[in-house]
Parts: structure tokens; sequence; C-alpha cells
């Protein structure tokens, strides 16, 4: 019998950390495993934030910080938002948290009631679903193609939009498939949302600084829509830090609001340290970001040509962010040693088992012909991934 609350038995597992584990299982039994699955930067912290984070220990940053964090750590983000982004905050508009996908989470659980509807494109993160349930809100998921480029148009966004419709997940550059909007494709989508002035929009930024196609755009950009735009962002891709865990969101006052009273009750306050590291990340030297993102680029050129060499692998060229994405669907109903690919999450099993590879199946994106492989590792295991990928794949008849 089980007894864990129906919430949580509504929730599926995290396919993406489902995978890692499975992988990290695999490489403790003494296999040579090559992780496509993760979706984080490689790369160490730059050494000016670490040294930030030595010097807040020696200080004693080892209190209670404000629920929405340090003043001064908001300070720095809504200099960041008016520098590189030419965005006005206030520092009370600005709520750190336990990384980005706890800022997201907030927003969900502060803004939506039961029944209430969330349109999500997809292919998607794979945790917003999961969130919006948590808030027992309604998921609307409306399928984007890879002839759009797996971005949403604006006569899709008007036929999904309800009576019901409360908020707009939009990612952007992507995850899962590196696509990023342009200012006139977010134009589009604004002129359709300022006819329904009850949507919220969040908009996931966490990958902006990984971008290959020129300059970041913002849906808060748009004034007719500022007002309800919340931007989640954090420091984890582009400035190597996941482990840090520091997310934030910037937002209209009364959603800022109401997440630190949420998250005051639930979490308090992110890392002290952690902070402090993330306020080093945002008023120092911005060159370890372009290192970073010129190494993400390259890696992006070598993938794309060893996948694009692979049979039956049909993809785009990712604008940002470090995944690839193919369609890999010409594989499905082909068998080896017995077992045979009914969908992307097979594929994905076949090449962890028989390659040694770990990537991620496209269903837990909610894109059942594709599987997701992250590029965020050295060109070295990049090329031997995808020797082994081509044999494997070569065996399935």
């Amino acid at each position: 019998m089980s007894l864990v609350s129906e919430r949580l038995a509504a929730l599926s597992p995290s396919e993406t950390l489902a995978m890692s584990q499975k992988s990290a299982e695999l490489k403790a039994q003494g296999f040579d495993v090559i992780n496509l699955s993760v979706g984080e930067p490689d790369f160490n912290t730059p050494d000016h934030i670490k040294q930030a984070a030595k010097e807040a220990v020696d200080n004693n940053f080892s209190f209670y910080s404000p629920v929405n964090g340090y003043l001064s750590l908001r300070k720095a983000i809504v200099e960041k938002l008016k520098k590189e982004n030419n965005l006005e905050y206030t520092p009370e508009q600005i709520v750190c948290s336990n990384g980005a996908k706890q800022s997201v989470c907030n927003v969900l659980m502060s803004v939506v009631s039961k029944g209430d509807e969330v349109i999500i494109p997809a292919p998607f993160w794979v945790s917003y679903v999961e969130m919006v349930k948590l808030a027992e809100g309604t998921n609307v998921i409306i399928p984007t193609t890879f002839e759009q480029n797996y971005k949403l148009s604006a006569q899709q966004l008007e036929e999904a939009i309800t009576e019901k419709t409360k908020a707009i997940i939009l990612c952007s550059p992507s995850n899962p498939t590196g696509s990023v909007y342009s200012k006139e494709e977010l134009k589009a989508l604004v002129d359709v949302l300022k006819n329904h002035p009850n949507v919220i929009i969040i908009a996931d930024e966490i990958y902006e600084h990984i971008n290959y196609i020129g300059k970041h755009e913002s849906i808060a950009q748009f004034p007719e829509v500022f007002d309800r735009t919340v931007i989640v962002n954090g420091v984890s891709k582009g400035y190597a830090m996941t482990g840090w865990r520091i997310g934030w969101i910037a937002a209209p006052q009364w959603i800022a609001s109401a997440c630190n009273k949420l998250q005051g009750q639930y979490t308090s306050g992110p890392s002290s340290i952690a902070q402090k590291a993330a306020e080093a990340a945002y008023l120092g030297s911005q060159d370890c970001v372009e290192k970073m993102r010129k190494a993400f680029e390259n890696r992006k050129n070598l993938i794309l040509k060893l996948a694009s060499e692979i049979e039956g692998f049909n993809l785009k060229e990712p604008e940002g962010a470090f995944y690839i994405f193919p369609e890999c669907n010409s594989y499905f109903g082909k068998s080896y040693n017995g077992k045979t690919i009914q969908s992307s999450t097979d594929l994905a099993m076949f090449l962890l088992e028989d390659a040694h590879v770990a990537c991620v199946g496209g269903d837990a994106f909610g894109a059942k012909n594709c599987i997701r492989m992250s590029y965020a590792t050295s060109e070295e295991q990049i090329i031997e991934a995808f020797k082994r990928i081509s044999a494997s794949l070569k065996k399935l008849n």
C-alpha cells in the first residue's frame, strides 16, 4: 500500500536525472560511460568567483540571508538586467532561490490555482509539466514541429488561449531543442498576448549567455507585456555554477512578493556563500562567460558534423544552449539481440547499454521522435561517443 500523497503520486520522476543515475550505476560497475545526458557545463567555476566564496567564508557570511537574497546580490542582478537587457527593475522585484528550477516552481505555485491552464510549447524542459501538476493547474501542451524549428507560432498561441489560461512558459534559448526566439518572433507572440491581459508570461532565460546567433532577446523588452512577465535566470549555465544553486526571478512586484512569502515558508533564502559567489559572477569580468560560450560553439560545430553523418538522424542546427535534438524515429521498429526499439526512450536505453553513451529520450520532453544529446563535454568525449553511437546503431535491423 502506498501512503504518499495524491500530489506526489501524480508526479513523474525526472528522466534527465534518472538517466544520469543509470549512467552513474554503470560507471560504478567499471564501464566507461560517456554522459551526453546532463544539462550542466563541464567547466570548473571561474577562479575569481571561487575566491569570492572563500572570502565570504572568511568574512563570516554564515548566517541566514534575507528570504529573497542579499540586497547586494539583488542590486547586482538589477545592474545586470539594465546593462545587458536594457530592463529596469528594483531590488525588491528580484527573488533569489535555490536554482532557477525553484524559481520556476515558486512562480507557478504562487500564481496558478486549481484548474488554471498553463500553455507549454513542446518540446519542453521535463520539469515544467510536473510543476504545473504540483500547482494543481492544467497543462495545455502545444506541439511544435521540426519545420518551425520547434518554436511556437502566434497562431498556435492564439488558438490555445482560453478564459482559463493563467500563464505561458517560454524557454529561449531552449532546453532541449537549442532554438532561440528572435525579436520578431517574440513580437508576434506579444501581439497576441497584449489582447489577453490576464495571461502571465514566464520567460525561462537560464541559457541566455549560451547563444550562437547574436544578442539575446527577452520578451520582457516589450512594454505591452512587461508588467506581467517574469524573467527566470541564474548563474548555473553561463558561469558553470550548477552546484552552487542560485537562480532568481525579476518580476512584477506582486509576484515577487508572493514568491518571497512562499519561499519564506519552505526554504528561506539560498546559501549565503553561494550568493556572494553569484554576486562576484555578475560584478566581475565577463570574459569567462564568452570563453565558455566559444568553447560550446566549437563543440556544437563538431557534434553537428558527427551527428549529420549518422544515417537516420534529422536535426536542426542549435542556436543556443548546449544540446542537439535529432529526430531518430527511423530506428523505431528495428531490433538487436531480441530487443525492439519502440520509442526514443528505448533508443536511449539501447545506446546506454550497448554503446555506453548516455542520452535522454525525447518522450520526456514531449517530443517522442527525438533524442536529446548534450555537448557540455570535451571534444574528445564527443568524438568517441559518436564512434560508439554509429557502431551501435548499425547493429539495429
